[in-house]
């Protein structure tokens, strides 16, 4: 599933042919993807325009000039491609309709922007501006990794007392949002932490310490476009490139690239995923 580098990118890819942009027709094309879509969604869509487009954790929110705002969570293969309007550098004409092309955007400088979701874990939804903080798929999430809220202060407090690893904790959205599994692996060896290590255990400095690893590890895969290692594309259709400086996920039986090491990666599943590790280094 794509994590906050993989979103981010697709919402910068999405905002110059979005922002200020008007919808001037939709097609949805069927009333469901992992859940119910609003009801007269099509209908709510047409003629409105596109304010502003934010990220709250995996989610790309699309402020509109009703008063609502698109909620765009991708799934496990959603992907949500432009064509008719030049991004990146790259021009791609309009396809053929495709059986799995569930919304369809057509913007009123001729792009068009197509939700494909083959597995259909993705989701849409319409929800008031204003309260979008209490939109039931939002309203529980920790603080913003990237965001100010997200300090050392805030890390030390939030894993005291935590019986739990590691990195269990960092994929808890309750206490920081948007990290998934691929990123948690990498952050924790950057950070020399083993992740069956208890997060209660860790020193109020060390916890405190995640936190520009944290912010580094994404910011250099947004950088590179994020992580493409089966569905994902950006929304210029190309692939993210961060899988080929992965230190340790997929790693598993390759040698630590930590100077001086000389350990190997292992792989060991913790609340049914892959954790890669350094059995070495990271204690």
């Amino acid at each position: 599933m794509p994590e906050l580098p993989e979103v981010e990118t697709v919402r910068r890819g999405l905002e110059p042919v979005m922002t200020g942009q008007l919808i001037e027709r939709a097609e949805v094309n069927r009333p469901d993807l992992r859940w119910p879509l609003p009801e007269r969604m099509q209908e709510r869509l047409i003629g409105q325009s596109v304010l502003r487009l934010r990220r709250r954790s995996k989610y790309v929110l699309a402020d509109l000039g009703s008063g609502e705002t698109l909620l765009i969570h991708l799934g496990m293969s959603g992907r949500m491609l432009i064509s008719g309007a030049e991004v990146g550098g790259f021009y791609h004409d309009h396809p053929a309709p495709e059986k799995h092309d569930h919304v369809v955007l057509h913007m009123g400088q001729g792009a068009r922007i197509t939700f494909n979701d083959a597995r259909r874990f993705g989701h849409m939804d319409l929800w008031p501006t204003e309260d979008m903080e209490n939109h039931w798929l939002i309203k529980s999430l920790g603080p913003e990794p990237l965001g100010n809220a997200f300090d050392g202060a805030y890390m030390a407090a939030a894993l005291k007392g935590k019986n739990t690893p590691i990195k269990t904790a960092l994929l808890d959205q309750r206490i920081v949002s948007g990290l998934g599994n691929i990123y948690v692996c990498e952050v924790l060896f950057r950070a020399g932490i083993s992740p069956k290590r208890k997060a209660g255990n860790l020193s109020a400095e060390r916890a405190g310490a995640l936190v520009p690893i944290i912010r580094d590890v994404l910011q250099d895969a947004i950088e590179a476009g994020g992580s493409s290692l089966r569905d994902y594309r950006q929304a210029d259709g190309e692939l993210g490139y961060f899988q080929h400086t992965f230190r340790v996920y997929d790693r598993e039986g390759e040698a630590c690239t930590r100077d001086a090491c000389g350990g190997e990666i292992k792989r060991i599943v913790q609340s049914g995923r892959s954790s890669f590790y350094c059995g070495t280094c990271q204690r």
